[in-house]
Parts: C-alpha cells; sequence; structure tokens
C-alpha cells in the first residue's frame, strides 16, 4: 500500500477491458492520433482521387472505372475496420464520432453525384440518398448537447448495400449484372429512407429527455437553495425535526420532485 491513488501513478487502475462499453472518462482519454481516426482521414483522403480516376478518360474507360472500384473498395473496407479497432482497443473520441460519418458520406455522395453526372444512375436516387445523409448529418449535430447518436444496426446494414450497389455502379457491368445491380440498389434506397426516419425519431427522443434533465436539474439546483436565519423557512426547518419524529410527512422541495 502506497498510499497514491493510481491516476496520480499516471494510470486508471484498472487495464481497459477488451470489447468492453465505453464510459466517458474512456473515450475522452483516447488519442486523437490514433489508428482508427487515421484510417478515417485516409477515407477522407481517397475522395479526390477517387473521383479523378472514376472521370479519367470520360468516366466511360473499364480499366479506369475498375482503378476507381479499388479505391472505393479501399474505402469502404477501412470503414469496417476503423469503428473495429475504435471498439476493441478503446480507441473511441468524439472526434471519430463525428468525423467517421462524415467521411463515410463523402465518399459516398462523390460516388452518387459521379456516376449521375455520366448518366448511369437516375438523379432522383442520388437526391433522396444525399438528402438523408445530409439531413442526419445535420441533426447529429442538432442534437450533440445533448447526447451523441450512435450508429444503429440498420445503418451499418444501410451503409453496407449502399457500398455494394454503388460499388457494382462503379464497375461497367452489363447484362445479368447489371440487372442485379439495379435491385441491389433499389434495396439500399428502401434502408436509406428508413433508417433515415429512425435517426429522426431517436434524435427528437434524445433532444426531448435532454432539456426535461436539464429543467429537473434546474429545479433541483433551485431547491437547495439556503434559507435565511430569522424567517419562516429557517423557523420552519428547526420544527421539522420534532414534527418529523411525530410521524408527519415533512419533504423538501428536491424530495417531493421525486
Amino acid at each position: 500500500m502506497t498510499g497514491v491513488p493510481a491516476s496520480a501513478a499516471g494510470g486508471s487502475g484498472a487495464k481497459p477491458v477488451r470489447g468492453g462499453k465505453l464510459g466517458s472518462a474512456a473515450v475522452n482519454q483516447a488519442s486523437l492520433w490514433n489508428v482508427a481516426n487515421l484510417l478515417t482521414m485516409l477515407r477522407l483522403v481517397l475522395v479526390p482521387g477517387f473521383v479523378l480516376l472514376l472521370l479519367h478518360n470520360g468516366g466511360y474507360d473499364p480499366a479506369w472505372r475498375s482503378f476507381a472500384w479499388a479505391a472505393f473498395a479501399i474505402a469502404m473496407i477501412t470503414d469496417l475496420f476503423d469503428g473495429h479497432l475504435a471498439r476493441t482497443y478503446n480507441l473511441v473520441t468524439d472526434f471519430g464520432k463525428i468525423a467517421d460519418p462524415i467521411a463515410d458520406k463523402a465518399i459516398m455522395g462523390a460516388a452518387l453525384i459521379c456516376l449521375s453526372y455520366l448518366g448511369d444512375l437516375p438523379w432522383w436516387v442520388t437526391g433522396v440518398i444525399l438528402f438523408r445523409e445530409l439531413g442526419i448529418t445535420l441533426m447529429r449535430f442538432w442534437v450533440i448537447r445533448h447526447g451523441v447518436i450512435p450508429a444503429s444496426r440498420g445503418g451499418k446494414m444501410k451503409t453496407l448495400a449502399q457500398g455494394v450497389a454503388v460499388g457494382m455502379y462503379v464497375l461497367a457491368l452489363t447484362g445479368p449484372l447489371a440487372t442485379i445491380r439495379f435491385w441491389v440498389m433499389a434495396v439500399a434506397v428502401v434502408l436509406t429512407v428508413a433508417t433515415g426516419l429512425d435517426y429522426v425519431r431517436q434524435a427528437v427522443v434524445l433532444r426531448r429527455r435532454g432539456l426535461a434533465a436539464g429543467r429537473v436539474a434546474a429545479k433541483a439546483g433551485a431547491g437547495t437553495a439556503v434559507a435565511e436565519p430569522g424567517s419562516e423557512s429557517a423557523a420552519g426547518a428547526s420544527g421539522g425535526a420534532g414534527r418529523g419524529s411525530a410521524g408527519s410527512d415533512v419533504r423538501g422541495p428536491a424530495e417531493a420532485e421525486r
């Protein structure tokens, strides 16, 4: 026993549990320049390179579109790895929670706009997906003071469906594969709309809970005010012990609130 707290010795006193749930302290302790965040930054860097490859030589060269698909695939794979690494090795940061979806939307938005520009994908599909993604991103910032909306299982399925569908459109596919990619994109659009509505619901609930918690905290803070000596409140407090022992119900404002 040294009598020195673990925090003063340079540690938290307990080793992080691999794959365990993270508290706010663990989130704050993770370094900004960790491998998960670096992979997220790599995806952002890949966006302009992907656009140049896809539009090179008029945008219809199968070879260059294959190179563009490779860049797009790398971006999608790093999206899977950075989230897994962050959760497994306690590398979750507030930067990662915000930058990760932005990086996803940047590469996806660039691909959709380029494909519609080339005439491979209807503009309304691009519009629906981009409207949803931009709206959810703005909504995350709208409720960030009350909490962060994490990626849901449905959101992950949506991301996977969009990645597969867009990847198939980036490649110069013909015949039955071109028909298959149409239906894959249809599934992606349905998941995009459904998960978007679910995120709106989560944001409204999160904001209402945050505002309610703020009102309760304000009332509780007002109820802890100390009565001035000689006032009726002080006199009532001095006689409260006797009345309480007689079996009467004596409660302060904070207790009554509960």
